[in-house]
């Protein structure tokens, strides 16, 4: 069974056994947290990556007759039914699951599923060979000696809760604390500011050590180390609540009531994919913007990201080294807020704008100077500056220059408006340019000759991204039949503004200065990041999600996804470099992973929104269509006139019921069939020339 279900059938998942890793035992076999009858002190990490369960064994350390990792007793390690790894271990007395599951992340480099705490989590049973490690106290589980089920129900639910005080998340009460005391602790004084912290943040929390163990900072400290700060802070009764923490905390409250109050409900929709927790510079660039804007305005910055680091080369799945190549369009209609993206940009692109600034004064002297000088006056060198940031209208014979003069550094542009850049007309016009970035993803080589001192000449690497805003009219003018062919297409990150139709003014908060400089403390991350970078666990990330979009592909026989899958996954890769950069970890964090995909996955579902159909048209309309879809028509010549779906279903073995309907859906659309009901099917009479052409 679990064979077949890692060839693909996850219908047989839940046929298989379970047991309960956290409960020996549950009143009347009832599976639920107020019926444990035994809970256990014990914790089962559960980690999703697939086939990372070596790299994880490499951090066990046997000490006597135990195993352990990052000092924790291991019980079990096993192969999950998807090939990716379950660690149980048992828990030491006063350490919380959050501190066992970050002790664990530290020592393999891995991030577990937070989520996996419930004291009723059953776990799928996977054959013997799936087992690495086993040790004999499995089979000898001891209740947790000084809880009480109550207890046990709480400090689950705990576990699992956004802490808060009066609402207030005491995260937020932290940062203000260190605000107000000289920031957070340097060199030398974390111990005693943290004693300092622990002592003011106990009286509103109950004196409750267990509590002060999940909102203390650590700094790097250890859960022991930790335990001795806090129990040091609360061996005195506390004396109330300091006049400092209330004045922290009704200055929250009233923060709080001003964003309630500002925040429209309707337009901060969270977005259907949640992000994972953002680096620097990525984090600051969302402050204030609703939650629905939050890809569209990551979308934006990304190339402009990506810019700065464009001393880095990285090794892809397919083992190609790529510059980080991006370009982006962000679509959505008038008044739709698209205006959130170029203020995002315009704090991104203020070294550039600086720097391009002294370079084009520089040039602009230099022309001067050529102008008016004598006419025996040899004229002055070409100062061949570097400028970074051209406006998208710049003729393909400056761009040739600046690139040239770049010296490999990669040049950018942003637009407002893409519909400024179709219109324009002559040598900057948008058909002029469109091959120049298509090459630009791949850092491909273009040049012009002309046998004049006017026009520029020569042969270079393009490195070229760009941000342009639009209309979803311009954005479709722009990409007509040859653009979508020619694989211009599937190279843009696309994002969509979420729709403001009869919608309620969107109030947006303005960032801090401290936020601001933070921006450009990750430019300078960017700048910095140099030479050839790797990334493994990136690299798997994608190849795996790659893997996942072909098996869909190829279930809906569906040759558009298949074409921009690929170059999707490319760009949710570039973005995940930029998130790993941003990071400043020798490896990638599991939040990389999950951005880069994300990222993926989002740009693969606007490129089919966008361009699909279009593709679509044109695959059906090529000359080798035939050839292609022959599964399809196979299967469409063998049903009969009047077909049901299970008949469909009988030629087509081990499609899904999704798979189904897409089939349908494609040959009603291509006016092969129509319905007759829900469940039958007859094909037209026209559709005798799809036969014969196969």
């Amino acid at each position: 069974m679990c064979a077949l279900i890692e060839q693909g059938n996850d219908e047989l998942k839940h046929r298989l056994p379970v047991w309960t890793p956290h409960c020996a035992e549950f009143k009347e076999g009832h599976r639920a947290i107020n019926d444990a009858l035994k809970p256990l002190n014990r914790l089962m990490l559960d980690f999703d990556q697939k086939g990372h369960t070596d790299d994880i064994m490499k951090a066990t350390k046997q000490e006597g007759e135990r195993m352990e990792i990052g000092g924790i007793e291991v019980l079990l390690i096993e192969e999950s039914v998807r090939r990716g790894t379950h660690i149980l271990v048992e828990m030491p007395l006063g350490m919380t699951a959050d501190e066992v599951q970050t002790r664990i992340q530290e020592a393999t480099g891995f991030e577990p599923d937070k989520a996996v705490k419930d004291v009723s989590r059953c776990i799928y049973m996977v054959p013997e060979d799936y087992t690495r490690y086993v040790s004999e106290r499995l089979f000898c589980p001891s209740q947790r000696p000084t809880e009480t089920l109550q207890e046990v129900a709480h400090r689950r639910d705990l576990e699992g809760a956004t802490l808060t005080f009066k609402g207030i998340p005491y995260a937020s009460i932290v940062k203000e604390w260190w605000s107000r005391n000289g920031g957070e602790p340097q060199e030398g004084e974390r111990n005693v500011k943290l004693h300092k912290l622990a002592a003011n943040l106990r009286s509103i929390c109950d004196n409750r050590k267990d509590v002060l163990l999940q909102i203390m900072p650590r700094f790097g400290l250890s859960g022991a180390e930790m335990r001795n700060i806090i129990d040091s802070a609360c061996k005195e009764e506390p004396k109330g609540i300091s006049k400092q923490m209330q004045d922290i905390i009704k200055g929250e409250e009233l923060k709080q009531k001003s964003e309630d109050a500002d925040l429209n409900a309707e337009e901060t929709t969270s977005p259907s994919t949640p992000l994972p927790s953002l680096p620097i510079g990525l984090k600051e660039t969302l402050i204030g913007v609703p939650a629905n804007m939050h890809i569209p305005v990551l979308c934006a910055v990304m190339p402009l990201a990506a810019t700065y680091a464009d001393g880095v080369r990285v090794e892809y799945c397919d083992g190609n080294l790529h510059h980080l190549g991006l370009m982006s369009i962000i679509r959505g209609e008038q008044a739709s807020n698209k205006s959130v993206c170029k203020t995002a940009v315009d704090i991104w692109k203020r070294q550039f704008d600086e720097e391009d600034a002294i370079a084009r004064k520089k040039e602009e002297e230099w022309r001067e100077f050529k102008k008016s000088r004598k006419a025996n006056e040899k004229a002055p060198d070409d100062p061949k500056v570097l400028i970074r940031t051209l406006p998208v209208t710049v003729s393909c014979s400056t761009l040739l220059k600046r690139l040239k003069y770049a010296n490999g550094h990669t040049l950018y542009s942003f637009s407002e408006e893409i519909d400024t850049l179709r219109k324009t007309n002559g040598a900057g016009s948008w058909s002029a340019k469109y091959d120049v970035y298509r090459l630009s993803f791949d850092n491909g080589e273009w040049g012009q000759d002309y046998n004049s001192d006017q026009a520029e000449s020569g042969v270079v690497n393009v490195a070229y991204n760009w941000t342009m805003l639009g209309t979803d009219g311009t954005v479709r003018k722009c990409f007509k039949q040859d653009n979508i062919e020619n694989g211009l297409s599937s190279r843009v990150l696309v994002a969509e503004m979420p729709d403001g139709s009869f919608s309620r003014l969107v109030k947006f908060k303005k960032r801090s200065k401290a936020d601001e400089e933070r921006i450009q403390q990750a430019v300078k991350l960017l700048r910095s990041a140099n030479g050839i970078i790797n990334v493994p666990r990136l690299r798997k990330a994608i190849e795996n999600w790659l893997e996942e979009k072909r098996i869909e592909a190829a279930k809906d026989i569906d040759r558009v996804k298949d074409t921009y899958r690929r170059r999707a996954a490319v760009i949710g890769f570039r973005c995940g470099v930029v998130y790993h950069i941003l990071t400043g970890k020798t490896h990638e964090t599991s939040g990389c992973l999950k951005f880069a995909q994300i990222i993926a996955q989002y740009c693969l579902d606007q490129q089919l929104k966008l361009f699909g159909e279009a593709l679509r048209n044109q695959y059906i309309k090529a000359q080798d269509e035939g050839q292609r879809q022959s599964t399809n028509h196979t299967v469409f010549d063998q049903l009969a006139p009047v077909f049901s779906r299970d008949d469909l279903r009988a030629q087509k073995q081990g499609c899904s019921s999704s798979c189904i309907r897409t089939i349908l859906m494609r040959w009603k659309n291509d006016g092969w069939i129509q319905a007759i009901d829900n469940q039958h099917w007859q094909k037209c009479v026209a559709t005798s020339h799809v036969t014969a052409s196969h």
